[in-house]
């Protein structure tokens, strides 16, 4: 009886193990599949095939991609996962009230109706109250910025409005995707959008969302 006993236990133990072992590799399959373009562009930085400025251009782009796919659940893997993502309606940044989500908080919210309010609207002074997805969707990517004119650590986007970014993000890289004006207006009504970029354990991550334009 004692025999059969220790032999039920043995194969108890011999399932248990295997299957912390499965739901260990379905675990560490997922993440590779989460932070594949992440690796993938960042390995190549660290191989020295390409530099800096090539390696955020093609983040730049694979972000931009998300935006006009309106896949938010790959974009949300490329959110720095300690310090969140902050999102800015104008080129000036402001820490204390612009909204910023924490890598989980932004994916529990932006499959949700829950609205927040972004900011002031110029002109109006009106506050833009939107759910995540609808801020992306009408704000955030309100033009077809995967054709706009790629810039790195530079502005090409400048007006009568304050852009601090230099000033919020000293140390840090950040891409620009600039959409010209049309004669009609004078080239005034011009947009741009800016990713800001920090580096943890070798990897880049999205830390901000800028937009910016002519403002009164």
């Amino acid at each position: 009886m004692k025999k059969h006993f220790f032999i039920l236990v043995l194969l108890s133990l011999t399932h248990c193990a295997k299957e912390s072992e499965t739901k260990s590799d379905i675990l560490k399959k997922d993440s590779i599949v989460q932070n594949d373009s992440l690796k993938t562009a960042n390995s190549s930085l660290e191989s020295g095939t390409v530099n800096k400025e090539e390696t955020l251009k093609t983040l730049n782009n694979e972000i931009l991609s998300t935006l006009k796919m309106k896949d938010y659940v790959k974009f949300t893997n490329y959110i720095h996962p300690e310090k969140g993502v902050r999102s800015s309606m104008y080129g000036y940044v402001n820490p204390k009230k612009d909204k910023n989500f924490t890598k989980e908080e932004f994916k529990k919210y932006v499959t949700t109706n829950i609205k927040f309010t972004w900011g002031d609207q110029d002109g109006t002074g009106d506050p833009l109250i939107l759910s995540i997805k609808d801020y992306l969707i009408q704000w955030v990517f309100k033009k077809d910025f995967t054709k706009g004119e790629f810039h790195f650590n530079t502005f090409k986007g400048t007006g009568n409005s304050l852009n601090n970014l230099k000033e919020i993000y000293p140390n840090n890289d950040f891409t620009e995707n600039y959409i010209g004006g049309s004669e009609e207006y004078g080239e005034m009504d011009w947009n741009c959008l800016r990713f800001v970029f920090e580096e943890l354990y070798g990897t880049y991550y999205l830390v901000a969302v800028i937009n910016d334009e002519w403002t009164i």
